[in-house]
């Protein structure tokens, strides 16, 4: 797109504008950045920041709503705990504080293409939205390697350093933050620690976004056998709707529907042909978001994509389950056992040191609760 122009608009303003074809960027720490899409997350409890500069506008949102402050992103919910904080602004940390109204108020949020993930909110820096999906894949891709399988990771969301960081943490046993900042002394004795052990290979390749398609996957596939001798055991897509269809061209007579089912389609292929598992992630649509409890029919853009998978399962969060630093995973549909088993359970979540673990069997109550009453982030 040539013709750019500079807009102030509000942010429920976005997804007219997407929904009309338009390019969008918005203003970031990171400079300009491209949105992804545009979620509707229903009506939740109001949190409002208020800086202390007459030139920045309050910030309303939920409780989950993630602020970048000078100890790291903080939720409005956890900002509402103390008497101020230091909140990055357009002008550098400003001092600010959370509210908790006793209102409702409803929801909306974006998805920006850059790897720190974050945007200005009324001048504000301000975090996606998200319930870990990279983080789940992250870990499972972890623990693959743990036990000895070769993993190839394709990312067209973060760059190749940010995925093999995450990974680099979980394995590492360390937070994300800090391993920038470790002396070669102690990154080499946990390297030595992890070498010890049954490791697989990782290779991660990075693809900008919607312009990578099987066809792209299987060249890289044969590259690797062929240069480096690498045979993956698993395959991670990171994520499926933002690839592209070798098939057809996005846009003109092709709708959503069509196109990412024929993106599922080939991966499913692919993923046959080269006798491997292959997984990826998608979003939920706009229902999915307020919906509590999350369904097939939630799945975004297509319904040819849960026909195509062979398991497919929902990561749920909750401000109940943030709390207590967990997630709730829900199977949606599975060919290889029945879907009522195990139907939800929940796991722990690490999210410094990019890690999953089993919580408590206490915690596996949940399962039998009735969900109706729940909220999704």
């Amino acid at each position: 797109m040539n013709n750019w122009s500079e807009k102030t608009i509000s942010i429920g303003e976005v997804q007219n504008l997407l929904d009309q074809g338009y390019e969008i960027e918005v203003d970031s720490p990171d400079g300009w950045v491209g949105v992804n899409f545009f979620v509707d997350k229903g009506m939740w409890d109001e949190y409002r920041l208020e800086i202390d500069d007459p030139y920045y506008k309050p910030v309303i949102c939920n409780a989950a709503h993630l602020f970048e402050t000078t100890v790291g992103w903080v939720s409005a919910k956890q900002l509402a705990q103390v008497e101020e904080a230091n909140i990055l602004t357009k002008d550098g940390y400003k001092k600010g504080r959370v509210s908790s109204t006793g209102n409702k108020t409803p929801i909306v949020d974006i998805n920006v293409e850059h790897e720190n993930h974050r945007y200005y909110t009324n001048g504000v820096s301000s975090h996606n939205t998200g319930v870990g999906k990279s983080l789940f894949m992250c870990h499972c891709a972890a623990a693959n390697i743990a036990q000895g399988n070769n993993v190839l990771y394709i990312t067209m969301e973060m760059s190749e350093e940010r995925i093999a960081e995450r990974i680099d943490a979980n394995l590492m046993n360390i937070d994300i933050s800090q391993l920038e900042n470790l002396n070669k002394d102690t990154f080499n004795s946990k390297i030595e620690r992890i070498s010890k052990k049954s490791i697989g290979q990782l290779i991660v390749k990075e693809y900008p976004t919607g312009s990578a398609s099987a066809s792209h996957f299987r060249a890289l596939l044969n590259e690797l056998k062929i240069k480096k001798n690498f045979v993956p055991s698993i395959i991670y897509v990171d994520y499926l709707n933002i690839c592209a269809s070798s098939r057809m061209k996005a846009g003109g007579s092709i709708n959503s529907y069509t196109y990412v089912k024929a993106i599922a389609e080939e991966l499913r292929g692919l993923a046959v042909e080269a006798n491997v598992p292959l997984v990826s992630a998608t979003q939920t649509t706009r229902g999915g978001y307020g919906n509590s409890d999350v369904g097939l029919e939630d799945t975004s853009e297509s319904f040819g994509l849960p026909a195509t998978a062979d398991l497919m399962f929902a990561l749920i969060s909750t401000e109940e389950l943030e709390d207590m630093n967990q997630i709730m995973v829900k199977q949606l549909k599975n060919r290889y056992n029945d879907v009522g088993t195990y139907k939800r359970f929940v796991v722990g979540i690490d999210r410094p040191k990019m890690k999953l673990y089993d919580a408590e069997e206490s915690a596996q109550t949940l399962n039998n609760e009735d969900m109706s009453e729940w909220e999704i982030e």
